[in-house]
């Protein structure tokens, strides 16, 4: 029989051989919080903009951590609801938390930004939800759209801070431009922005970026905090953390996921082009359709030599969709080199290539999607230009040409260096 001492090291080995974190390394904002006493948050009637990925180590959620240690009298729901419920898009009702008996105000609703008379009877709001890093993602507007209303009533806003599973080094995109601000598209930032939400919120506040839904008001500051993580460092993407995920909607069910998103997600917008792996166990981790020969598009994609990437045939039937029980057919792909794979423009390779092998051209065929397309990407140049010819290096430049810009600005809102 082995000793207690010598089978506490074979299961070491054997976590390290798998890549299992046996020590965590990174604290979120929840239990630093916790850790100072809830600095900030005694003696005050607390309002918690959370979801179901508001959690410490061991899953317990914000909003019961709150209730026990600090007067916490309503939550707010962003988009799939304060309990992650409501599917994509679905309405979120105002209403009543079943588990807590709460009330309940709706953020992806009747409105996106709170009325007055949502807050009032609280004297800070609260913020905790896992960012996946990408502009499109709607939580970082429900923040900025709140951090308004609070700027309005002079009411305070706290944000527990997250790591940002694409880490805090990948910059991609073009910044939004004038005319195409909306939910998706709610901040003068690049698609793929590199900070933190505490830091994104810190810049948004400090910049004057908050400028509302359309990106047509007035900026407005409101009064901030930042509880801020514990051991983060900007090259960890989220598998590092040594922190359990929690989906924070539907379709994230796993960190790469969060890294896929940004990868395939505009691409998504045309519903009846490819199947980007929604409905199946790779959501924004494939593209596949009926009629698509696997092996070429591996094959046409391979000879494109994109940095950092590797290509894989792929063939799946979805559980449901437009592709619902239908084997379809495309590739899945890998980072080999994620610091130097270019993740926003996977997916305009991967429609270059079923261009050249195919002649499918969604810009046409899915018209009636174009106009969120462009909300997405937060300008109309990249549809324009791209439909031409179908060649990533006719929108390559644009795409990249404000990176560096943003990066300088960006790092003096840095918490982790």
């Amino acid at each position: 029989m082995l000793s207690r001492h010598l089978l506490r090291h074979i299961l070491c080995a054997a976590a390290l051989a798998v890549g299992i974190n046996l020590g965590a390394q990174v604290k979120p904002g929840i239990e630093v919080l916790r850790d100072r006493g809830f600095e900030g948050l005694q003696g005050k009637r607390v309002g918690l903009l959370t979801n179901p990925s508001g959690v410490d180590r061991q899953l317990r959620s914000t909003i019961d951590i709150l209730r026990e240690n600090v007067n916490l009298v309503a939550l707010y729901a962003p988009e799939h609801g304060v309990r992650g419920d409501i599917w994509a898009g679905g309405k979120v009702e105002t209403g009543k938390d079943e588990a807590t008996g709460l009330p309940v105000f709706s953020l992806y609703g009747a409105t996106r930004q709170p009325t007055p008379e949502m807050l009032k009877g609280i004297d800070i709001l609260v913020y905790d939800i896992q960012d996946i890093g990408s502009r499109s993602y709607t939580f970082i507007s429900c923040l900025g759209l709140a951090m308004r209303t609070c700027a309005e009533l002079g009411i305070p806003v706290m944000v527990l801070d997250r790591p940002n599973p694409l880490g805090g080094l990948k910059i991609e995109g073009a910044v939004v431009r004038e005319g195409f601000f909306s939910y998706v598209s709610q901040y003068q930032i690049p698609y793929i922005y590199g900070l933190t939400v505490g830091e994104l919120a810190t810049l948004i506040n400090e910049e004057g970026l908050n400028r509302g839904q359309k990106g047509n008001e007035v900026p407005l500051k409101c009064s901030l905090t930042i509880v801020p993580m514990e051991g983060w460092e900007r090259s960890m993407t989220y598998e590092r953390t040594g922190l359990p995920w929690v989906m924070p909607s539907p379709n994230i069910p796993y960190p790469r996921s969060a890294i896929c998103y940004p990868c395939s997600g505009l691409t998504g917008e045309f519903n009846d082009y490819l199947n980007i792996g929604i409905g199946y166990t790779v959501p924004f981790d494939a593209f596949a359709a009926e009629w698509i020969d696997a092996d070429k598009l591996k094959a046409k994609l391979d000879s494109y030599k994109v940095p950092g990437v590797a290509w894989r045939a792929v063939h799946y039937t979805p559980f449901y969709g437009s592709n619902a029980k239908k084997l379809i057919h495309g590739v899945q792909y890998y980072f080999i080199d994620y610091e130097a794979a270019p993740l926003t423009l996977v997916q305009f390779y991967v429609m270059q290539a079923v261009y050249e092998l195919y002649k499918k051209n969604p810009f046409e065929q899915s018209q009636a999607r174009l106009p969120m397309f462009n909300k997405v990407c937060g300008t109309d140049f990249v549809s324009k230009e791209f439909s031409k010819r179908f060649r990533v290096s006719d929108i390559e430049s644009y795409w990249t040409a404000d990176v560096e810009d943003f990066r300088s600005l960006s790092e003096k809102y840095y918490i982790y260096r």
